[in-house]
């Protein structure tokens, strides 16, 4: 998607040319952040890793579906297909997979300020990894966004004390998002968006499927509206709209550049929080915003 004018470009393209306009930036945003406020809903019903198995794979097959029918873009083989599978099993099912099974025995805010961390760890692998520039102004843009995290949730991270393993699997999944993004870049798989993104998907699902066979039970599943509806967001807005957006944008923008944006989803959950499941937000925790702006503003806009 190219920008039309300077006015609605945010990000500018890899190479530095302006090319990735608000909208679709402020779409995945939305769609990501909102996402931990539906799956909230769901594992109340079902076993997270069954919940996300079975997300995966009715979300790879609509997609590849989607691919099949409007034939967009080249179907991947050999060395594509092979960087798809990988990255798919590093971007859902190390990454959420793990991430939501510590999220069992650590706090849901740990997890957020642990996560968010991956734009500076993505900021400075960069630079060897895929020869991107560090700038002083990008590293303290990313300082700045990391700090307003920190603010919107220091309540809930003040004197708590977390579960080791717990906060073992949250690394881990935080190094599988990490991995993912970096290599996404380095491997630049040329085939189109739907199919890349039903590959890795269903790749995610398959992945997933002897943990949840071994360590859930199915049994524990229960058919609720709120399990069916929290499924069906999570499964056409997140896995097939948040992560089609979220590659487009990483296929456009530098890796730190692009994952700058993710300092923006703890004070989008905490939003969503609220208006969904009612939980309390206090005016300190929209304040942690200011320094998120900034810090994506520095980290995003072009060199002059």
């Amino acid at each position: 998607m190219k920008a039309t004018s300077p006015a609605v470009s945010a990000i500018p393209t890899a190479n530095g040319a302006p090319g990735i306009s608000w909208v679709p930036i402020a779409a995945f945003c939305f769609l990501w952040s909102s996402a931990f406020a539906a799956a909230k809903i769901a594992v109340r019903d079902c076993p997270p890793l069954t919940l996300l198995t079975i997300r995966f794979l009715i979300a790879g097959a609509l997609m590849l579906g989607i691919a099949a029918a409007g034939r967009q873009g080249k179907w991947p083989s050999g060395r594509d297909l092979a960087s798809l599978i990988l990255l798919g099993v590093l971007n859902n099912a190390l990454y959420l997979g793990l991430s939501w099974t510590g999220m069992t025995t650590v706090s849901s805010a740990f997890t957020a300020v642990l996560i968010s961390t991956n734009p500076l760890l993505i900021g400075v692998l960069a630079g060897p990894v895929l020869g991107d520039r560090l700038s002083w102004r990008k590293l303290a843009g990313l300082c700045l966004g990391l700090a307003g995290v920190a603010l919107v949730l220091r309540s809930r991270l003040s004197g708590m004390q977390e579960d080791i393993h717990g906060t073992l699997l949250v690394t881990g999944g935080l190094v599988a998002l990490v991995a993912g993004t970096l290599l996404y870049k380095l491997l630049k798989p040329t085939a189109g968006l739907w199919a890349s993104t039903g590959i890795q998907s269903l790749a995610g699902a398959v992945a997933l499927l002897p943990f949840a066979l071994m360590s859930e039970s199915l049994g524990d599943a229960r058919l609720t509206a709120s399990l069916a509806w929290s499924m069906a967001y999570m499964i056409v807005a997140v896995s097939m709209g948040g992560y089609y957006l979220w590659f487009m944008i990483l296929g456009r923008a530098s890796a730190t550049s692009a994952s700058a944006l993710h300092f923006l989803m703890p004070p989008l959950g905490l939003l969503f929080g609220w208006l969904v499941l009612r939980e309390p937000v206090s005016w300190l925790d929209l304040l942690g915003i200011v320094p998120i702006a900034f810090g994506i503003w520095l980290t995003t806009r072009k060199a002059v």
